[in-house]
């Protein structure tokens, strides 16, 4: 197929193949000039002679290209965006065109024709300039970890929290919604990461004092050797061997924030077409739709091939993520805690004696278990309070 030439182009031909035919030049050092074979500038000359510059013209020119997009096709889908994807960018709309309508086209033809029709136009945002941290390069060797509350059902219930967790290095993420961004939750979803892919290295979060404290050490605990103070997110992953390292600002934990602008817009839509209305039914969603779409789409192989993990106990998880105090046994062998009263039974061996310090869990159910000696205590809560 003959190689389709610029107007500039032509035009210069045009030129060279005149100054031939007035003698001023040889065919050979035209053919040089032009960058053509000698073979090919006689043919472009013969065609000069017989129809001037008209005749070097493409045939093809100003006629449209065998591969544009049909015209048919284009109006369907921009009458589709405007009626089901009015808020959609580009790519996301171009994805569920061709998933949900079966109109199949490319991301930059719908942008172009999307413009030029006015109904989408490109955010032009003036940011500051930050350079990029490399990434680390182990799977589970740096994991961030941050909370996102946002209208997820934009109206269809309350404003919730998605609780995220990315790996550093191969954008590997870990969602589920809660009502907060609580302790329990950050520990519910460090648990699902833990038992799907192993004990991670460090964990990158925010300065809340539910995952890390700030404050001075009370003098209850400096004599106890604790100078610095640690949450009870804290000590549980001082267990798992999980350091902990606080952000000092929302850019630092850059490939986690990114992360929730991204599903701001793209999970909303997502739950919106798929008529989610509830966190039971957002969570399913999450685990057996979207999720693996996501990490399909922009996860990516580490730099090194070894796997930062560390293979856990899924057995002692409930003992570890969970929240520890120390409270007395009573002379009646009762343990207060939290308005609420446990009998230690008779049976229980070994057992502790009055004014003895017990430890109590609650674990992630909500479950409350007493231990003393690292073993648990058979206890009975009491329902009835009786006087002396």
């Amino acid at each position: 197929m003959a190689k389709r030439l610029s107007k500039g182009s032509e035009r210069l031909r045009g030129k060279i193949m005149e100054l031939v035919k007035q003698g001023h030049k040889t065919l050979k050092a035209a053919s040089l000039e032009a960058g053509i074979s000698y073979r090919q500038a006689k043919r472009v000359y013969r065609r000069y002679l017989e129809g001037g510059d008209e005749a070097l013209r493409h045939g093809n020119a100003g006629k449209p290209s065998n591969r544009r997009t049909d015209p048919d096709l284009v109006r369907r889908a921009l009458a589709l965006y405007e009626e089901q994807y009015g808020d959609f960018g580009p790519t996301l709309a171009s994805e569920k065109l061709a998933e949900r309508d079966g109109v199949a086209i490319g991301v930059s033809t719908l942008r172009r024709e999307l413009i030029a029709a006015g109904l989408w136009q490109p955010e032009r945002n003036g940011r500051v300039y930050r350079s990029r941290r490399a990434a680390r390069d182990h799977f589970g060797e740096l994991v961030q970890f941050d909370g996102s509350h946002h209208d997820w059902f934009e109206g269809r219930r309350g404003r919730c929290c998605l609780i995220t967790l990315i790996d550093d290095a191969t954008k590997t993420r870990l969602s589920q919604f809660f009502e907060e961004e609580t302790m329990a939750g950050a520990m519910t979803v460090l648990k699902l990461w833990i038992t799907t892919y192993g004990i991670p290295e460090s964990l990158y979060c925010d300065k809340k004092n539910a995952f890390v404290l700030t404050r001075e050490p009370t003098n209850q605990e400096l004599l106890n050797g604790i100078v610095q103070p640690k949450s009870h997110f804290g000590k549980a992953c001082d267990k798992l061997g999980i350091e902990v390292i606080a952000a000092n600002s929302p850019q630092a934990k850059g490939r986690v924030e990114r992360n929730h602008g991204l599903d701001q817009d793209r999970l909303v839509k997502e739950l919106r077409l798929a008529g989610v209305s509830s966190l039971e039914q957002a969570n399913a969603f999450l685990w057996s739709v979207y999720l693996p779409s996501m990490n399909g789409k922009f996860s990516r192989p580490p730099r090194s091939p070894d796997d930062a993990h560390v293979r856990a106990d899924t057995a002692r998880l409930d003992d570890i993520l969970c929240r520890e105090y120390d409270r007395k046994v009573s002379n009646d062998y009762i343990v207060r805690f939290e308005a609420r009263l446990f009998q230690i039974l008779p049976e229980t061996l070994p057992k502790p004696r009055p004014g003895d310090t017990v430890l109590v869990r609650v674990r992630l159910d909500a479950s409350v278990h007493l231990f003393w000696k690292q073993k648990p205590l058979l206890v009975k809560e009491l329902t009835t309070i009786f006087d002396d």
